[in-house]
């Protein structure tokens, strides 16, 4: 059999039809190839080449055939596609081969039906604009089909969304009809013709793109499968320049705003529920939800209408009936689910798909219609032991055509779905056992423990130095009484009453006396007080200083004006007994703050 890169040896008679749809920025090409082997030898591969330019951008390719035998036709069936390096061919191509379901031999024919997505391949131009302006964008390709081969016909169609056309490559057998150009038809092309054809027209539907989209879809056995999306989204159109006018976009919302999108559609499962939508600040109620038995449609207006290079994020989140997702077959429960974005006008640049499984989950495996990254990690929630298991799925370049359904398979023991309500149970229980014991029981320590014998003695201690401390305070105050009855004397001249005053305090201060006697006993026997003792003995000491101090005052100061002798001799043993005074009161204040830290 002669190999595919041995094109030499196969010589094929084709009739293309290409259709180019360029009414969203998905750029789509729709090929449909007749083709025949008139060579010796059978094929059994297809080679599909694309130019550099069209390759990076390149998002999803396909590729169906259909054999042709006389006037009946088999049924169509798809074509595995795998990226190859033939020999002796162009390296400024990428190459990807279809291989066809049998060998095609000398004079066979049949129908491939090749289907290409590519994104960002529209380019504005005018690359920024105003809001009043239209948006207009570039579209390159070639008149002519490239390929390896001979091709005996062909005709090639650009699908506009709108009849807008600046410019256009005009080619013999070109024609603009409406929103349509028509080139060819053309025959007996040599192998890789090319003939580049630029298109410059408006396209001012939604340029919306998802620089990253994380969906997590988390399974809970008890009946629910939910869906939550983070969307990073940008209007990659013609970048808005000047400034913005609401009251303008408003009024003439189609003229003023041509090329800014307002809403996005998300188009959900029939039986979605608990559906909201809402960013950073908030939820959004700028949205409509209505449904039927065949779907559930989310229509979303962000905050503010997206113009060329204006960026937004938002989470969309819903509910969906576990009964029509999982479903179990040979011991294993398998998740069938759709892998992109709900939105069709979305181009999205990174999608990563979390799907968590419920904890306790093994033997996972998954399988996915087209090439992805995959990885595994885990995730804690609330009453999770070992963590869920996450199976991470990651693809760059995702078009809606990307919205296939993928399965993931694991095993899952019944038994696990009640271990977290076991764990509430007994948690509960425990705290339960908890609370009864502790009030029930008994957590005193033993009264005749010397811990406890000391901690009593401490504790008498402690209300021992405070009635010390009243007392000291009494006494304090009747000090501060006869230094009033003095300044009472040299405002009113009573005498006889400061002389009463004087008496009082005498008797007070001998009460006191008496009580400081019984406490200061009570300290001198106590162990417990042998650190703050000298410091109580010290305090008595210079307060009973101070009381007589005070009294020596009192009575020079009353006599000196009872004689009528007052004089520098008396203004001077005064002023010294004052002096005396002040620092026997400053040495009483500290004492007292020292024994009260104590």
């Amino acid at each position: 059999m002669a190999q595919l890169l041995k094109s030499e040896l196969v010589w094929w008679r084709s009739f293309n039809l290409l259709l180019v749809d360029l009414t969203s920025q998905h750029v789509r090409l729709f090929t449909t190839l007749k083709v025949e082997n008139n060579g010796t030898d059978s094929v059994s591969e297809v080679l599909l080449p694309f130019p550099d330019h069209q390759s990076k951008n390149l998002a999803f390719l396909t590729a169906t055939t259909t054999e042709e035998k006389g006037k009946s036709k088999s049924s169509s069936q798809a074509l595995p596609i795998k990226v190859v390096n033939p020999e002796g061919m162009p390296i400024s191509l990428a190459w990807y081969s279809a291989s066809l379901p049998k060998e095609l031999g000398k004079g066979g024919q049949l129908t491939l039906e090749i289907r290409a997505v590519f994104t960002h391949a529209l380019r504005p131009f005018p690359e920024k604009i105003t809001q009043a302006d239209a948006q207009l964008v570039v579209f390159q390709d070639s008149a002519y089909y490239l390929s390896p081969y001979v091709v005996k016909a062909q005709s090639f169609t650009v699908k506009l969304p709108e009849p807008r056309v600046e410019s256009y490559t005009k080619l013999e057998n070109a024609k603009l009809s409406g929103s349509e150009i028509k080139y060819g038809p053309y025959e007996n092309i040599p192998p890789f013709s090319y003939t580049p054809i630029v298109v410059h027209f408006a396209s001012n539907g939604p340029f919306a793109v998802a620089k990253d989209l994380v969906r997590e879809i988390e399974i809970s056995h008890w009946g629910n499968v939910q869906i939550t999306e983070h969307y990073n989204l940008i209007h990659a159109g013609a970048e808005s320049i000047g400034e913005f006018s609401r009251l303008d976009y408003q009024a003439r919302p189609y003229l003023r705003g041509a090329s800014a999108f307002r809403h996005l559609i998300a188009k959900l499962p029939p039986r979605a529920h608990s559906v909201y939508y809402r960013d950073e600040i908030g939820n959004i109620s700028t949205s409509n939800l209505w449904g039927d038995s065949t779907k559930t449609l989310l229509e979303i207006e962000p905050r503010y209408p997206l113009f060329g290079g204006w960026k937004t994020s938002f989470t969309i989140g819903y509910g969906l009936p576990l009964h029509d997702f999982l479903f179990q077959s040979e011991g294993q429960r398998f998740l069938n689910i759709s892998f992109g974005s709900p939105m069709n006008e979305l181009v999205i640049d990174n999608l990563i798909v979390k799907v968590i499984l419920p904890e306790g989950s093994k033997d996972i495996t998954v399988s996915v219609p087209f090439p992805i990254k995959e990885w595994q990690e885990m995730k804690f929630s609330h009453l999770d032991m070992v963590g869920r298991p996450v199976v991470v799925l990651e693809k760059t370049n995702v078009v809606p055509e990307h919205n296939q359904y993928f399965q993931v398979k694991y095993r899952f023991n019944n038994l696990s779905l009640f271990r977290e309500p076991l764990m509430l149970i007994s948690g509960f229980f425990f705290l339960f056992v908890a609370c009864i014991i502790y009030t029930h029981a008994d957590f005193t320590i033993s009264k005749s423990s010397a811990s406890y014998v000391a901690k009593l003695q401490w504790d008498e201690v402690q209300t021992a130095i405070q009635q010390f401390q009243g007392v000291m305070s009494r006494c304090l105050a009747i000090h501060d009484k006869l230094e009033a009855s003095l300044r009472d004397l040299s405002r009113t001249g009573d005498a006889q009453a400061c002389k009463a005053a004087r008496k009082a305090a005498d008797s007070s201060l001998k009460e006191l006396s008496k009580e400081l006697k019984s406490l200061l006993g009570f300290l001198q026997s106590s162990p417990q007080a042998a650190q703050i003792l000298p410091k109580v003995d010290e305090l008595v000491v210079k307060e009973k200083e101070l009381q007589e101090k005070l009294m020596l005052k009192h009575s020079i100061v009353v006599d000196a004006f009872e004689k009528r002798s007052g004089g520098r001799d008396t203004e001077s043993r005064v002023a010294s007994i004052q002096q005396k005074i002040t620092a026997l009161r400053l040495e009483v204040d500290d004492l007292l703050e020292v024994i009260d830290e104590i």
